[in-house]
């Protein structure tokens, strides 16, 4: 049997089963029922004379001849997108939704602000700001832009620097008063830290007070960033934080600042086939502008040249 023309139905379809793995995610993102997913992806498989998913118990895996024919829908569906916001008059003015993920910590104590100004310049943008300890892939559209302490690898993505942010040792008056302040990174053995639990950390990234204290006696673990911030608050003990979290505010005082030098980069990473749509070049511009402004990059960062 030759293979002939597939269906537009029968692709779009295939990509959210792609996208999602399992026939429940695809569909409550479609709003159909199993039934008719599944019967696209049989006529889908019809047309290219080849299965595109391996079925099983965990779900849908595609197929090499699947992963093929996904570059090259993800390509027409960047097209249409481009041909809808030109029709709309986007490119004059840039509106629509744009998902921008991150880590939690960033995106609750840093952005979230920031994008309340973002707003009042582009009334027309919906910002989508969500939340992630695990690497997102934008090459699956997963999200239109994706920041993070390290560079990303894809094919089809444009990754770039955009900030680099230092790290400082943080405790609360009532604990200093208590232990006493130190004064020195040698006096360290004597406190106790909040930090990350350790067999749950998916970014190394993170393991940041490892590379200011060695050994650190931590009486307080948590996955999340926020939860450390405010037992340290509390007198739970020293946390180290990123400076973008403006502990200050919340009763915390830095640390041996001169003695202390741990940074993290800020990445971001976008898809070749939407870096050039208006409201998201606009969001992208925006992010450099603010990190370039409050944490700028230290000379010798360059992009990461990825493959093409």
């Amino acid at each position: 049997m030759n293979p002939r023309i597939p269906n537009w139905n029968d692709l779009r379809i295939f990509l959210e089963v792609a996208r999602a793995g399992t026939l429940s995610g695809a569909a409550a993102k479609l709003k159909v029922d199993h039934s008719t997913i599944s019967r696209h992806i049989a006529q889908l498989e019809m047309a290219v004379n080849a299965p595109v998913f391996e079925r099983n118990h965990q779900g849908f895996h595609i197929t090499a001849k699947g992963r093929e024919l996904l570059e090259h829908v993800e390509g027409m569906e960047s097209a249409a997108l481009a041909i809808g916001e030109s029709l709309s008059g986007a490119y004059r003015t840039p509106s629509g939704p744009v998902r921008i993920a991150t880590m939690e910590g960033i995106a609750s104590l840093y952005l979230s602000t920031q994008f309340v100004g973002f707003k009042s310049l582009h009334p027309l943008i919906q910002v989508e700001l969500v939340t992630s300890t695990q690497l997102v892939h934008v090459n699956q559209r997963e999200a239109d832009i994706f920041l993070s302490f390290f560079p990303s690898e894809g094919k089809g993505l444009e990754v770039e620097p955009i900030g680099a942010f230092p790290l400082h040792l943080y405790a609360a008056d009532s604990y200093l008063a208590t232990y006493g302040t130190p004064q020195s990174v040698a006096e360290l053995d004597q406190h106790k830290f909040v930090s990350y639990v350790d067999d749950l950390i998916q970014l190394n990234t993170v393991r940041w007070l490892e590379e200011a204290v060695t050994r650190p006696n931590v009486v307080f673990h948590s996955s999340s960033m926020i939860a450390q911030m405010f037992a340290a608050a509390d007198a739970g003990g020293i946390v180290m934080l990123p400076a973008f979290s403006r502990a200050e505010r919340f009763g915390l005082r830095p640390l041996l600042l001169s003695e202390i030098d741990v940074k993290r980069t800020i990445w971001m990473t976008v898809h070749r086939d939407r870096c050039f749509t208006p409201r998201i070049k606009e969001v992208q511009k925006f992010l450099r502008e603010i990190l370039k402004r409050d944490f700028p990059l230290p000379p010798g960062i360059r992009v990461k040249k990825l493959e093409t």
